[in-house]
């Protein structure tokens, strides 16, 4: 069976999330293929409403089509490829097939369809995996038909997003899988311009996004506390702020401390607050052993008791998350997830049978 993905001329997530191509889930006992059928749009055309797997996160000024032109303009430069200008005819029609290289969560094919429609929207693709599938090395998991010199011209960049968003998802997954019942998050530590892109590849791996920038939710951080002279003075701030401009928002507050925890909870039941997390950091205490002590970070779960959300972060790590998992907390950030992502082999290949030849000896594929 096949499913046709509907191609579009622009696209901003300030529209909504769901303005960008569609993607259908298939049983997982049957070939799993999807298709894009590029058509050419009227310059702002009307996108459909048709349901998609993994929609990527809101944000009301990012323009994801920007940030594919960008990509694909920094690579071509001024005069384009040359070396396809020289070796490949025109008109030369090819298959070139996507190949997993290592084991691993795929992520970046709804936006592959984007960057390939983009530089030739009468390439058809075909998927026969989606966004948040396990892929094995040495698998093919979709292919491209179309004029050579733009499937080449369009590979780095399609490879680029795709891998960094598959390695993205690939950690996501390994730490949501580890850090039930909380929920992992990512944070802000994103690649600059790609904070879509990156935490898009999160919700992908099965993790949660936290506050897309600094306009979606208060939190309050070691640097508001100390210019306003504390964690109850800098809590009130935000609530007179927040009731004054009539914003209705999630407030979270950094704490470090047992005794910062208790001001926020002798501040909230005293007045009213718009509080709805309180982060705790750095409360979990790696020891020289390699495991953690989280019963700092246990008692302050105690403490709150269940009255807000509650985040640990600090100290997060494949090795650790578990345990911290394991406290009572609801979330779990962590900042690597984005800013220490190792990349998922991926290829695209036309000959794939030699491609699969030296990647069997290099151990590769």
């Amino acid at each position: 069976m096949m499913y046709s993905i509907r191609s579009f001329s622009n696209f901003s997530t300030a529209a909504a999330t769901t303005s960008l191509p569609i993607l259908h889930p298939l049983s997982t006992k049957s070939r799993r293929v999807f298709r894009m059928s590029a058509t050419i749009g009227t310059p702002n055309p009307r996108i459909s409403l048709e349901p998609m797997v993994i929609k990527p996160p809101s944000h009301p000024t990012y323009d994801l089509k920007a940030v594919i032109k960008l990509a694909l303009q920094e690579d071509a430069g001024d005069i384009g490829d040359v070396t396809c200008l020289a070796t490949i005819p025109v008109d030369m029609q090819v298959e070139a097939y996507f190949l997993a290289k290592e084991d691993g969560i795929v992520a970046g094919i709804a936006l592959a369809d984007m960057i390939f429609n983009e530089v030739d929207s009468s390439l058809k693709v075909e998927w026969y995996q989606k966004d948040g599938d396990y892929i094995r090395k040495g698998l093919k998991f979709g292919k491209v038909y179309g004029r050579a010199h733009n499937i080449v011209v369009a590979e780095r960049v399609v490879l680029n997003f795709m891998q960094r968003m598959s390695g993205i998802a690939t950690l996501t997954k390994a730490m949501a899988d580890a850090a039930h019942p909380a929920c992992i998050l990512e944070t802000r530590k994103t690649a600059p311009g790609l904070r879509l892109v990156d935490k898009w590849a999160v919700v992908i791996g099965g993790g949660q996004n936290h506050r897309m920038g600094l306009f979606d939710m208060v939190m309050i951080k070691d640097n508001h506390i100390s210019v306003s002279g504390g964690v109850a003075k800098a809590l009130k701030c935000v609530d007179q702020y927040l009731e004054q401009r009539n914003l209705q928002m999630g407030v979270e507050v950094e704490t470090r401390t047992l005794e910062e925890v208790k001001e926020v909870l002798d501040y909230s039941s005293q007045t009213k607050t718009l509080l709805t997390r309180i982060m705790l950091d750095n409360m979990v205490v790696p020891l020289s052993d390699g495991d953690v002590d989280v019963s700092m970070l246990k008692e302050a779960v105690e403490l709150i008791n269940g009255r807000f959300e509650t985040e640990a972060s600090g100290n997060v790590t494949l090795e650790t998350v578990h345990k911290i998992g394991q406290s009572g907390v609801t979330y779990i950030s962590s900042g690597a997830l984005t800013h220490s992502v190792k990349a998922l082999d991926i290829s695209l290949k036309i000959d794939t049978e030699l491609a699969l030849e030296v990647g069997r000896r290099t151990k590769r594929a």
